[in-house]
């Protein structure tokens, strides 16, 4: 059974921060329906009165800690990505290298297609990889994301999966694993093709999926330049050096898709990751990406909700020597809000319960979701306090009865 417990908090935020507890109620039946309307996603936009001034087509603006968004524009429409898809094809690489199955130090040979296709004869942006040179794998991403190599990606391919027609495969499949619903890839560079397709609420999530998971390859992203072959390339992205705290990602552009960019910055201790593209100069994709990511920053503030070892609430225990179990969160619970509005939070525990005993310490026992005003801004995993014994047999056959009751209950007023 679904149960959900509210936590009304809007102007208790402050009181929130300073550790104070707040009411926490079992929804009554009635709320029932209204928890279809959850379908605001965590991640939903925010309106703001103040918002950025920019003209992008398709923008977003993620909270980098939780995935909050904190401003939006077309960002579910399916559109070419041109070497942003080289994202997708850096998350893979590093995935096997997290894995073990392939290692920094392999050298890959650069084949005729490669260099044929993406080296210096393709005249697209390349690393310049000498055609049957060998190449490790270091060496291949600092080429795919400092270069925005064709050619490394190509070699990549061909390394790991035979041919880039397979590596595609295993891209979509693996966008798939990480939560990308929508985005489809037919190669490994974003070169144009009508089956490579992203979003850009699903390039936000894919750039954060990459900071937070492989912050050990992450830092490649920052790096100012990459001489490979006796050339020195400079990092293209426009926000490393000139917006506070830039330390990533990617920046893509053909005629199908325009000027787009993908950029994170840390500044006081808050990320943010932006995502622009559509844009008709590298310029004003830069310009853009900027705007977006000044406004949020100048914006928006991180304020705790819960602190760390903090009880949320509770959840009803079934079968157990105590009838309930203290819900905690892993560190403390912080959002992002406006820094001048007045926006309602309402926090709610969402679980399938009673839980049943034995039920040990950290165990994941349900989900605290936050919104603000009609948006969930956070889901967070909630886990029990404490472990809790099976109960005696008396205590058993209560709970036994008693759910016995309110399923009665329930059915006859389903009826009715």
């Amino acid at each position: 059974m679904r149960i959900t417990q509210t936590l009304q908090i809007g102007a208790l935020l402050t009181a929130f921060a300073l550790g104070l507890s707040a009411s926490v109620y079992a929804a009554p039946p009635k709320e029932a329906p209204a928890a279809k309307k959850e379908a605001p996603k965590a991640g939903a936009p925010v309106k703001n009165k103040d918002e950025p001034p920019i003209t992008a087509p398709h923008a977003i603006l993620i909270d980098g800690e939780n995935g909050a968004v904190l401003f939006e524009r077309d960002p579910d429409k399916l559109i070419f990505p041109a070497s942003l898809a080289k994202l997708m094809t850096a998350e893979y690489v590093f995935n096997e290298l997290k894995q073990g199955r392939i290692k920094l130090t392999d050298e890959y040979v650069v084949s005729e297609n490669a260099w044929r296709k993406g080296g210096a004869p393709s005249g697209g942006s390349t690393m310049y990889a000498a055609l049957h040179s060998r190449i490790s794998v270091d060496d291949l991403l600092h080429g795919v994301i400092i270069h925005s190599g064709n050619d490394a990606c190509i070699v990549l391919a061909e390394a790991i999966a035979g041919n880039e027609a397979e590596f595609a495969a295993k891209l979509t499949q693996r966008a798939r694993e990480i939560g990308l619903t929508k985005s489809t890839f037919a190669n490994s560079n974003g070169l144009p093709d009508p089956g490579t397709q992203v979003t850009t609420r699903e390039l936000g999530l894919l750039a954060r999926h990459i900071i937070r998971t492989y912050p050990e390859y992450y830092t490649i992203y920052g790096q100012r330049e990459f001489t490979w072959n006796k050339i020195r390339q400079q990092n293209r992205n426009p926000l490393l050096g000139t917006v506070e705290g830039a330390d990533g990602m990617k920046t893509g552009f053909t005629k199908e898709a325009g000027y787009g960019l993908v950029g994170s910055a840390v500044q006081n201790g808050l990320r943010l990751v932006v995502v622009v593209n559509g844009l008709p100069s590298a310029k004003e994709r830069g310009d853009e990406a900027k705007k977006l990511l000044d406004w949020g920053f100048r914006s928006f503030e991180q304020r705790v909700l819960f602190a760390e070892g903090q009880n949320i609430g509770t959840a009803k225990v079934f079968g157990g020597a105590n009838s309930k179990i203290d819900l905690q969160a892993s560190g403390q619970v912080r959002v992002m809000m406006p820094k001048n509005g007045t926006d309602r939070l309402i926090a709610r525990i969402v679980y399938n319960g009673p839980i049943p005993a034995p039920i040990e310490q950290g165990q994941r026992i349900g989900v605290l979701k936050v919104w603000r005003n009609d948006s969930v801004i956070l889901e967070m995993p909630l886990k029990a306090a404490e472990s809790v014994g099976k109960g005696n047999l008396s205590q058993r056959a209560f709970d036994a009865v008693s759910e016995l009751m309110i399923g009665l209950f329930r059915a006859g007023a389903e009826r009715l």
